[in-house]
């Protein structure tokens, strides 16, 4: 790879990360206590002894968030991976469903599933993924009667060292990155644009979630917490496991 490309590569990323930082922070702001505690189990709390409302809270912002930033980050990797084979092989985001990138490399013409990692999906996911890669090699094969049609699950980051599913490949980490640029270490060359700011923009981050934990904590000592500081299990197990939504709390069942 030329280094003028690297660096077109390197801007690209620059610029775009941007645009996760500033998804996650919004994200954090418009989030609500109730938001997060109607998606999580809590008789898991339970099990697992926790009993203080920062406790609670921490663990719920953590999961939370962490699942929403495994997504936003995989839909970035997933634009950076298209323009990087746009740049060097002229690569476009394909109109197929389920496919997110097609090119052709050494009359090959490859048809590309992005995912972050190589533990991405359940049988049924994998089983779409199988079927869209059919159709749309039906298609192509029509088109390019003389083109040798090739699926491929590339997973951005991760190991498999059996690449060859037979109808298809899985390609993950530097192989998937070397296979839509050319460059066995372009794997590796990513990680210094995506450092740029880094720190400053997490510092920002850190400062927003530790004020969410605290508004959160005052929140939810107000509204699931009896007087005495315990946590009121059965308020909290009814606002996600009730028939129907609570109302104004209603008088404790006698035990």
């Amino acid at each position: 790879m030329e280094n003028k490309q690297l660096k077109k590569i390197g801007a690209f990323i620059e610029q775009n990360i941007r645009g996760f930082h500033e998804t996650r922070n919004n994200n954090l702001l418009g989030l609500r206590l109730d938001t997060v505690l109607l998606r999580k189990n809590p008789y898991l709390f339970r099990a697992k002894n926790i009993n203080t409302a920062s406790g609670i809270v921490e663990n719920l912002l953590s999961a939370h968030l962490s699942s929403q930033e495994e997504t936003l980050f995989g839909g970035f990797l997933e634009r950076v991976a298209i323009f990087v084979c746009e740049e060097i092989f002229g690569g476009k985001k394909s109109s197929a469903e389920g496919i997110d990138l097609e090119f052709k490399r050494e009359n090959i013409y490859y048809i590309v599933a992005i995912k972050s990692g190589p533990n991405w999906g359940n049988s049924q996911q994998i089983k779409r993924m199988l079927d869209n890669f059919s159709k749309a090699k039906r298609v192509l094969g029509t088109n390019r009667s003389r083109m040798n049609v090739v699926p491929v699950n590339g997973c951005c980051y991760g190991r498999d060292n059996q690449p060859d599913k037979g109808s298809y490949l899985k390609l993950c980490g530097e192989r998937f990155w070397e296979l839509i640029s050319g460059s066995p270490v372009l794997y590796l060359d990513l990680i210094e644009p995506l450092g740029r700011k880094a720190k400053e923009k997490n510092e920002a981050f850190s400062l927003e979630y530790q004020k969410t934990v605290n508004l959160f904590t005052k929140d939810f000592l107000a509204r699931y917490c009896l007087p005495d500081g315990t946590i009121d299990w059965e308020t909290l197990v009814k606002l996600n496991a009730a028939a129907e939504k609570p109302g104004q709390k209603k008088e404790r069942r006698k035990k």
